[in-house]
């Protein structure tokens, strides 16, 4: 599995304030990647492509609310 991290600044968080924050990337290339963005102010968005083509998506706010968690696929069941 490869991973990067990346900085990046000014980027709208999920709170809608723009804060700088941090990127990291894993990816087997075999169809499975782990894109997580976390924000300074604390929200963070988590992207998982798993090996059959379904997804998962989570959108958690810096105070804990989560915004958005959905999934595709049934590779949970």
């Amino acid at each position: 599995m490869v991973g990067t991290k990346t900085h990046f600044t000014q980027q709208i968080a999920p709170c809608g304030r723009p804060a700088e924050g941090d990127r990291h990337r894993d990816d087997d290339d075999s169809g499975l990647v782990i894109d997580d963005l976390i924000w300074a102010c604390g929200c963070r968005q988590t992207r998982h492509a798993f090996h059959d083509g379904s997804m998962r998506v989570q959108t958690v706010r810096h105070d804990g609310k989560v915004l958005a968690d959905e999934h595709s696929g049934d590779h949970e069941a």
